[in-house]
């Protein structure tokens, strides 16, 4: 069992790379807007309900699969670092597969703010994002969070072996899903 979180700011293109990923080696895609986008029409993420229901979710879907014969799994994350609450999860996330006998695999995406204010509109993006189709809001949450937060980490703080960050600014999906690939081995 294989379990690789891409992780990094909104609209660096995680599940875009996650899409490409799943295609050329087998692994299943859970993005992280897929429990979001079901909990929403009832909930908002924001919320405490929205919050306990979208984690709820996901960590029976991470056991399932742990427990399951399924080659691997691919999550998508929004990493701040700056919350040692964020740092328990990915740690808890990664250690329910490896107690099952699983290897985890971190990849950090970063890019420039200019290219994700652009890919934060893309097509594909807001059709598999219903909550990011107000293109203002969205915008606007992502310009707060990249002044308030730091989404990506400082060099060497990420101590795993199995890691790798990506500059994926000028990288199409493709290329960085083949280089994860390769460097993974997966």
């Amino acid at each position: 069992m294989k379990f690789v979180l891409i992780f990094g700011p909104q609209a660096v293109g995680k599940m875009t790379v996650g899409e490409e990923l799943e295609k050329i080696t087998g692994l299943k895609l859970f993005h992280n807007h897929m429990t979001i986008e079901l909990v929403a029409p009832f909930f908002n993420y924001g919320t405490e309900a929205g919050k306990r229901l979208v984690g709820l979710f996901r960590e029976e879907i991470f056991k399932e699969v742990a427990n399951s014969d399924l080659k691997g799994l691919i999550f998508t994350y929004v990493w701040a670092f700056d919350f040692q609450s964020d740092w328990d999860y990915v740690e808890e996330v990664c250690r329910l597969f490896e107690s099952k006998g699983g290897e985890t695999y971190l990849v950090e995406l970063e890019a420039d703010l200019d290219e994700r204010l652009e890919r934060n509109k893309s097509p594909h993006r807001l059709q598999q994002k219903p909550t990011k189709r107000d293109i203002e809001r969205s915008e606007r949450d992502l310009l707060k969070t990249y002044e308030n937060h730091r989404l990506n980490s400082c060099e060497g703080e990420i101590k795993r072996e199995n890691y790798i960050r990506i500059n994926n600014t000028s990288l199409s999906p493709e290329e960085t899903a083949r280089i994860i690939k390769e460097r993974f081995k997966l």
